[in-house]
């Protein structure tokens, strides 16, 4: 069997910051270090990768805890300012002021009527001292009335800035609960990358039988989904297409590529992955197979400016729940001269599960994240085993709408109760549609 230096996912960044890890990438260096001593520091152990792996696990532990401790401060608050928080109060008094307020004014303006009637209902020939009386009467009650109205005014205004305090504190503690969900999406991301490039390195170091050179990232090799939406259902299946080019000037004997799928579901505590079966085909190849251990053997050799397209099938039991999922796609390869390497980085396409008979709606192809640093061109590429540049598609899906998705790797994004009717009214009018 020939030696395969598959891409080490994220070893650096893994061991160093597993908490901000949002992508995969190699365990190699762009540049290749001077020394031999420089060369094995930069390039983890796999004991650094399972002690990175296990920090990541506590990291993601440690951010689920926050959060529930957070919700159980939320739902508290928000209880309190339906009730005994000093801005409920607060709120409450202004309240009642404001209905006290305008029940004096309802009175007085009653009373400036009455007043009227009796001036106006007097007879021509009422004595002077009579109308005088009534004219007084009068004037008196619209000089209350006249009061009555401010001091409305002025209770409507402290009521309707009592009552925006309270909003704005409901605001805030929807936004503070937000950072703890954050986090744990941020947490999830480093730990699926950690757990990745540990049995990744595992994976190369039962398959490595010698030392040879260190392999080198190659710009101008890409590995490209095409069709995969944004949104997936369960029970479905879905078709799209892996485009791996060489666009370099060298022949690459054996080339690699790597597909992983990873999800949970809307809590992002639950991994669903169990759910999903990948499974792949080629023109030299044509029978449905499945992705095993997320590697494709059969890219073979590539010549310069060479590309193969490898039909790929995602399918979703109908017991998956639904929540998120990313693709990561990558590739590698390895020369009979022992020359080795692959792509840069690995891209992440994310996309939603919907439950079992939902609609997709509006939806459209993933993208990748990050970008690549170089893109297949279409000038120049010949299509070598490849059936067609364009994915076959099950259904629409492939086709229609936009993904929802809007963080990445959101794989726990979403409320986990609901914060309450108030809390969300205010935060739809007052945050013109932000996150809560």
């Amino acid at each position: 069997m020939k030696i395969r230096r598959a891409l080490a996912t994220a070893v650096a960044a893994a061991v160093t910051a597993p908490v901000v890890l949002l992508s995969v990438t190699p365990a190699f260096a762009d540049t290749k270090p001077a020394a031999q001593t420089q060369e094995k520091q930069s390039k983890p152990t796999i004991k650094d990768l399972e002690k990175a792996a296990a920090e990541a696990q506590k990291a993601y532990d440690k951010a689920v805890q926050a959060k529930a401790d957070a919700l159980l401060v939320l739902r508290e608050t928000l209880e309190a300012l339906d009730s005994t928080h000093p801005l409920a109060v607060a709120a409450a008094a202004a309240e009642q002021a404001a209905k006290d307020a305008d029940t004096a004014k309802t009175t007085a303006d009653k009373a400036v009527i009455a007043a009227k009637a009796t001036l106006d209902a007097l007879p021509a020939d009422a004595p002077e001292d009579q109308k005088t009386d009534a004219a007084t009467a009068l004037s008196e009650a619209e000089a209350t009335a006249a009061t009555a109205a401010t001091a409305k005014t002025a209770a409507d205004t402290k009521a309707a800035e009592a009552d925006e305090a309270r909003d704005d504190a409901r605001v805030a503690a929807a936004r503070a609960y937000g950072v703890f969900g954050t986090a744990v999406d941020d947490a999830l991301a480093a730990k699926i990358a950690a757990d990745a490039a540990l049995a990744k390195a595992i994976k190369e170091a039962e398959e490595e039988v010698d030392e040879g050179e260190d392999c080198e990232p190659e710009n101008d090799l890409t590995a490209e989904v095409t069709g995969l939406p944004t949104k997936l259902v369960a029970g479905t299946t879905t078709a799209f297409s892996v485009r791996v080019t060489n666009g370099s000037d060298r022949r690459m004997d054996e080339v690699i590529a790597y597909v992983g799928v990873h999800a949970t579901d809307k809590s992002g505590l639950k991994d669903t992955g169990k759910f999903f079966r990948l499974q792949w085909s080629s023109e030299s190849s044509p029978k449905w197979k499945n992705v095993k251990d997320d590697y494709i053997d059969a890219v073979g050799a590539l010549k310069p400016g060479a590309r193969t397209d490898l039909k790929m099938r995602l399918t979703l039991d109908k017991a998956t729940p639904a929540g998120n999922g990313v693709a990561f796609i990558a590739a590698d390869f390895y020369n009979e001269d022992g020359s080795c390497g692959g792509t840069p980085g690995a891209d992440m396409y994310e996309f939603d599960v919907k439950a079992a008979g939902s609609k997709p709606g509006k939806t459209e192809d993933a993208k990748p994240k990050p970008s690549k640093t170089t893109k297949p061109g279409g000038n120049g590429h010949t299509p070598q085993g490849s059936a067609s540049a364009t994915p076959a598609t099950n259904g629409s899906l492939a086709a229609t709408g936009s993904s929802s998705a809007t963080t990445s790797i959101a794989l726990a994004g979403g409320a986990a109760v609901v914060l309450g009717a108030a809390a969300v009214f205010v935060v739809r009018r007052r945050k013109a549609g932000a996150d809560a």
